[in-house]
């Protein structure tokens, strides 16, 4: 394997003896880079305040694992609908498959919370203190001087403080924005368990946008090797046109006046700018690679080199191999159809889930262990547990049991009608006795409604003992 190879067995952040290599890229501007920062900082705006956006009383978007809510998009999700959250989980996945086999890692380049914070906040942030790729460089290989003591103590210091926002904001995923709201308020020695889970997450944060960062990507993210398997040569993804850029001779430096077609050099004037620029460290002239997020940072540069050497743009742009080798346009392939009537179909499948979705939860099952009893008059009795999960952010009023399917009565342990909070449940006990004349078996299906006053909001069903008939 030639030296031009090595980096298909290695990866940047990596040097010969196995230590870590840090990467001092090259501060990127550029049409894509002015793209890139208005979709960052509206996804920043967005992730911020999610959590405390509120959608018809519900949580914009709420991941509460310990007691197993979720929100998204304003839709509540219990435990009852934990096949909805599923099946909305794998509508996301193929939503990422579908754009990485038509364009690549674009995903990871552009809406990425890693790649956000990481370029967007931490980098720029280190830009301003430490300067660019050149004095980032130096200040690395001088001795801990006044001057970088004051640089690395003053950039550390404001990323422990993001780092820190940044996790209050991933607790309010977690807890609800309300919660964390209420905490702040009430002081954080009132809620130690809940401060110390905070400093946990703050000192994630940091690790990872101070030091792994971008192997973050390249090692820890399993999306960089699904895109090995779902790229193919009609995925259009940050490359560098070889033909053009090659020509028969190679690449060779730029010299004034000179004729390069003639020599046989192509447009490619081995700059290594869109190397210095690249977040990952690779050399996207080696082509498609694992680590490449499709960030266009490289586009940017070489497109500015280009300019000053009077060559034409798009040396380095998105296109597919098929376009670079056979001037192929891009197509909608089969793969891609398969892909987006899957997508179709899930989010069919979804949007008829929620609408027939109830709004209230009904459970009324019969007490474990527990026979049936009979009372005067031939009347069979039965006793059940019910739980009832509203879903909603508004109270039900007045809420009763009726016996649709049977006559007979329904008598609740503790009240006759009461109140389901918002959000929340109620459960409790109660008998169902039924004259043994109207049923048909030992083990009749019973439907019940449950009220809010006289308006019916759902149904239900159980299973009613009685003595075995041998007619």
């Amino acid at each position: 394997m030639t030296e031009e190879e090595n980096f298909r067995d290695s990866i940047g952040t990596i040097d010969k003896e196995g230590k870590r290599a840090w990467i001092f890229p090259k501060k990127p501007s550029g049409r894509f880079y002015k793209y890139r920062k208005w979709v960052s900082y509206f996804l920043l705006l967005f992730l911020v305040l999610s959590p405390f956006v509120k959608l018809n009383g519900n949580q914009f978007l709420m991941f509460n694992v310990l007691e197993r809510r979720f929100n998204i998009f304003g839709f509540p999700f219990w435990p009852q609908d934990f096949h909805l959250f599923v099946i909305s989980m794998i509508i996301g996945v193929i939503f990422i498959a579908l754009f990485t086999v038509a364009f690549g890692r674009i995903f990871c380049g552009w809406m990425c919370p890693q790649t956000i914070f990481l370029e967007m906040v931490f980098r720029r942030i280190e830009y301003w203190i430490d300067g660019d790729r050149g004095a980032q460089m130096r200040l690395d290989r001088q001795p801990w001087n006044a001057e970088k003591i004051r640089k690395r103590t003053s950039k550390w210091f404001i990323f422990f403080i993001i780092s820190f926002i940044i996790a209050n904001v991933f607790l309010a995923y977690l807890i609800g924005g309300d919660q964390l709201l209420r905490y702040i308020i009430e002081g954080p020695l009132n809620h130690v368990n809940t401060l110390i889970s905070l400093l946990i997450f703050t000192a994630v944060f940091y690790f990872v946008f101070a030091w792994f960062r971008e192997q973050v990507c390249i090692i820890a993210c399993p999306y960089g090797r699904m895109q090995g398997v779902l790229l193919d040569n009609k995925s259009i993804v940050v490359a560098y046109d070889h033909k053009r850029g090659e020509g028969e001779n190679g690449r060779k430096k730029f010299r004034k006046n000179e004729d390069r077609k003639s020599l046989g050099h192509g447009d490619c004037i081995d700059c290594f700018q869109c190397v210095n620029v690249c977040p990952t460290g690779i050399d996207i002239r080696n082509g498609t690679q694992l680590e490449c997020v499709n960030c266009t940072a490289c586009i940017d540069e070489c497109d500015t080199i280009m300019e000053k050497v009077n060559l034409p743009t798009g040396l380095i742009r998105y296109a597919s191999e098929d376009n670079i080798v056979k001037k192929a346009k891009f197509s909608f392939t089969p793969r891609l159809k398969g892909y987006s009537a899957v997508l179709v179909i899930l989010t069919g499948v979804l949007i008829g889930m929620l609408f027939l979705r109830n709004e209230l939860e009904a459970n009324i099952l019969r007490l474990p262990g527990q026979l049936y009893e009979r009372k005067e008059g031939n009347i069979i009795s039965n006793v059940y547990t019910f739980k009832l999960i509203n879903k909603t952010t508004k109270e039900i009023p007045d809420v009763n049991f009726r016996l649709i399917s049977h006559k007979g009565k329904i008598d609740l342990v503790t009240h006759k009608n009461f109140t389901v909070p918002s959000q929340d449940l109620a459960e409790g006990t109660l008998f169902i006795e039924i004259n043994n004349a109207a049923l048909s078996g030992d083990k009749d299906k019973l439907r019940i409604g449950v009220y809010s006053g006289d308006e019916l909001i759902e149904t239900t069903s159980a299973r009613f003992l009685a003595p075995r008939s041998y007619n």
